[in-house]
This record gives structure tokens, sequence and C-alpha cells, in this order.
């Protein structure tokens, strides 16, 4: 397959605002062992691509250090000692950096074949969000049917895919908002009861409506600013999973008592850091028990809004802006 000499991609020459961003060209990534080279078509914009553009994320030192973690497109190449793939195959990945450019290598265990009737732009609003939902509420937290979860930041990406999961498996969701437009859009997507944290304490209300017991699953993002009211939410053998520090990561004279008097599990991870073999881990267990829901239309992701490649400040800015529902994606080729 042909492929051209240079591509086109975006550059940040320092960190800082949006406005910092540009399109650049440079040469295409070469696939190592166990890669696939992808023409990407989108690219889905996330949290921690304002992080890393802020300079607070820095990539780990073997991945590249262009923005951009999941990618929608076309196998164009591959390194030594790929399976289950071939020229042609249109996929979307985990990418561990690269995506906002017009070819990206993946790691071939972090890559899924495009779920039936899916195209580019909602083949790439599924990586990243799901590989961190199902890997921090499923595998490691354990929600499993029956159970009650406390989902925060219900209209964010994560959000939307993390209401829509706990919903299909039976459990029941409540999730936090900031106004009643994106409170609607989460009861529509499965949340049995929408808190608007700035106007209710959300821990007052499942304290309410659980009748004191608690939550068994809170999935947080905002960490120190919610550590002692998430303790406070949960039942007894209750887990707390944090996946990000949006609020803060130092919980000043925090009370641990909840943790012992309840037994509680406090757990948290971040994914770009894992191995190879448990990003495959995930990878393969989102095929063998999501793909078929999102086949069937049960999950689907919540797209807000699509930018063109060339529009990446604004996209950006959208995503600072927090008044987006869902993902933001960006139209690559």
């Amino acid at each position: 397959m042909m492929l051209p000499a240079d591509m086109r991609f975006v550059d940040l020459p320092q960190p800082g605002p949006a406005e910092n961003m540009r399109i650049a060209r440079g040469p295409l990534p070469v696939p190592k062992a166990g890669e696939l080279l992808l023409r990407v078509e989108a690219a889905g914009v996330n949290r921690p691509d304002i992080a890393q553009r802020l300079g607070t994320y820095p990539p780990p030192a073997d991945a590249s250090p262009i923005m951009g973690l999941e990618v929608a497109g076309e196998v164009v190449a591959m390194g030594a000692d790929v399976t289950g793939f071939k020229l042609g195959d249109k996929v979307c990945a985990l990418a561990n950096g690269g995506g906002y450019a017009d070819y990206c290598t993946v790691p071939a265990g972090q890559a899924l074949f495009w779920p039936k009737g899916y195209d580019a732009i909602r083949a790439a609003a599924l990586p990243e969000t799901f590989f961190t939902v199902w890997a921090n509420l499923f595998m490691m937290a354990g929600l499993k049917d029956g159970e009650s979860v406390l989902i925060h930041g219900g209209s964010s990406g994560i959000g939307t895919t993390a209401i829509q999961l706990a919903h299909a498996i039976g459990a029941k969701v409540f999730t936090t908002v900031g106004n009643e437009e994106k409170a609607e859009a989460c009861r529509a997507l499965g949340a049995d009861r929408a808190i608007n944290y700035k106007t209710e304490d959300f821990a007052a209300i499942i304290r309410e409506e659980t009748q004191k017991r608690g939550v068994d699953v809170v999935l947080d993002m905002i960490g120190a600013a919610y550590f002692d009211r998430n303790l406070a939410s949960l039942t007894r053998d209750g887990r707390l999973s944090i996946i990000a520090f949006l609020g803060g990561a130092v919980a000043d004279k925090a009370n641990l008592t909840p943790i012992m008097v309840k037994r509680l599990r406090v757990m948290g991870s971040t994914m770009r850091p894992r191995t190879a073999d448990e990003k495959r881990e995930i990878r393969d267990e989102l095929l063998a028990k999501v793909w078929p829901l999102i086949e069937a239309g049960t999950v689907a992701p919540v797209i807000n809004q699509v930018f063109d490649f060339t529009e990446i400040v604004k996209a950006h800015q959208l995503m600072e802006s927090s008044a987006h529902v869902g993902k933001i994606v960006l139209k690559v080729g």
C-alpha cells in the first residue's frame, strides 16, 4: 500500500492554552513489532489530552509526544508478529499517543473492529471511555446486577458510558450533573436519579434515597473535594473507584473512619501507564462482553459535536468549558 511522504499532525510547541496548538507536517510513524499503522479517519478528544496540553500529564517515554488517545481508521501497515488483522481492516483503538494525526501506530492488542453498522466518527468515540469505564467500574470495582452505583460527572464521555453500561447490567444508577438539561440527558441514558451538585448535596440525597444504606460503588473523577462525601455515600463493603482529580488530589484532614467501620475499599487507576498485557485483557473483555451490547443498540456513544481536524483549538475549548454532553470527536480523514 502506497503511503505519503509526510502527514499532518497537531503540534504543541509549548504547553499552555488551546491556542498554542497548530497543524504541522512531519514524517509518518513506523509500526514496531506488534503494532498496526492506521490511516486515521477520526479521533476522540478527551480530558487527558487537555492535561497533556497543559503540561500536567506528560506521555510515557516510549509513547508518541503527539496528543490523542483514541482513533478509528484503516489498517495500512503492520509490524512483525501481528495476528488477527490484515491491511484494509477498519478498526478503532486505544492509542498510547499520536492520535491527533493523519497516521497513528497502535498496539494490536488495543484495537477492535468497528461494531457492525458503525462509521469512523462513532467508532472513534468508543475506546478511551469504554476501556476506562470497563476497567475501573467493572473489572476493579466489580459492579454487578442488583447493586447500586453513584457516577460523578454523568454528562461527560466517561459518565454517559458508565451510566449506560451500569444500567445495561441491571444496576441502579445515581449520577451528578450541573444543570437540568444534563440531568434529562442522563435519565434518558438510564440514570434512575440525576443529582444537581450545584443545588443539592449528593451525599444527603444518596442517604435519603437508599434509606440510609448507601450505594455499593462510587465512580469518581473529582477526587479530594468529594472524598469525605463519597465515603459517606457508600454502604458496608462498598467500593470507591477514583479515575481523576478534577477537584484536587490532596484530601486535607479527610475522615478515614468510614473505611474501617464500613470495610470500604478505595482504589484508583490511570489507563496510560498500564502494561500492554493489561490493556489487551481489557480489550478482550470489551470484545466479549460489551461489543455485543453495542451491536445490539443497547449501549452507544453519545456524541456531542464533531469538529474538523483543523478546528482542534475549538474542540479543546469546548472540552474545557464542560458545556458538552458526551463525546467530542475530530474528523481527520
